[in-house]
């Protein structure tokens, strides 16, 4: 269910859901595959991408459905996809999701826990769980507004509307429009992989301004020591 390729290219690890004709739905245990493809990765960037004409469902409905009557089985569902989202947000490596057609429900969830999102023409977002008495319920409901703003997170998630890949991109729901995402993963993968962890450690970090501040002066401090070679070479 999950394909992992790494390798090929130097710095990139590929992590493909790979069920096409379910339209790459996510079961226990193709979130337990992810959850171990995200945290096995050594590699400073991670593409996180679906198989076939989808991006991700969301969670298996017959899945779903199996839970029925058993609120703290549900539950355990609804923490295993957080602990799967909160592993992509707490990598070291930069996670990019590559969403090519429909991103839904918890597929939309894992991909808002990304580092960047790149959408192409042909994706297309929502939430829908709603329209039939449920919501993502693997960290959306925290991390929507922050990604969009509670205006937009609430107008979107209580309507269960979808929307196509130009307004997800003025909702600020994806990071970049581009026909071939992969080109994104590979211009991040360019950059030095040290700078690239910081960079994510500091933007992610949440505490308070004054210990944000120190640590972001101590990273620059050990970058501009690890590449001063570098740094001469741009100054030549």
């Amino acid at each position: 269910m999950i394909e992992v390729e790494d390798g090929a290219t130097p710095s990139i690890r590929t992590v493909t859901i790979d069920r096409p004709a379910a339209r790459n739905a996510l079961t226990i245990e193709a979130l337990e595959g992810l959850e171990t493809a995200i945290e096995n990765a050594d590699e400073s960037v991670v593409s996180l991408r679906g198989a076939g004409p989808a991006f991700c469902a969301g969670a298996d409905l017959a899945t779903v459905g199996d839970l029925e009557g058993d609120s703290e089985r549900a539950a355990e569902f609804a923490r295993l996809g957080q602990r799967v989202a909160r592993a992509i947000e707490e990598s070291p490596a930069v996670v990019v999701a590559e969403i090519d057609g429909p991103a839904r429900g918890g597929g939309l969830e894992l991909a808002l826990a990304c580092d960047v999102r790149v959408g192409t023409p042909e994706s297309t977002y929502g939430e829908p769980g709603v329209t039939f008495g449920l919501f993502g319920a693997w960290g959306g409901t925290v991390r929507l507004p922050r990604v969009i703003g509670e205006g937009h997170a609430l107008e979107f998630a209580l309507s269960g509307r979808t929307v196509d890949a130009e307004e997800a991109l003025r909702m600020g729901l994806i990071s970049r429009l581009e026909d071939d995402p992969r080109a994104v993963v590979e211009q991040i993968a360019s950059n030095a992989d040290d700078a690239l962890t910081a960079l994510k450690r500091r933007i992610r970090d949440d505490r308070e301004r004054a210990t944000q501040e120190r640590l972001e002066a101590e990273a620059f401090g050990t970058l501009v020591e690890t590449h001063a070679d570098d740094i001469d070479s741009v100054l030549e």
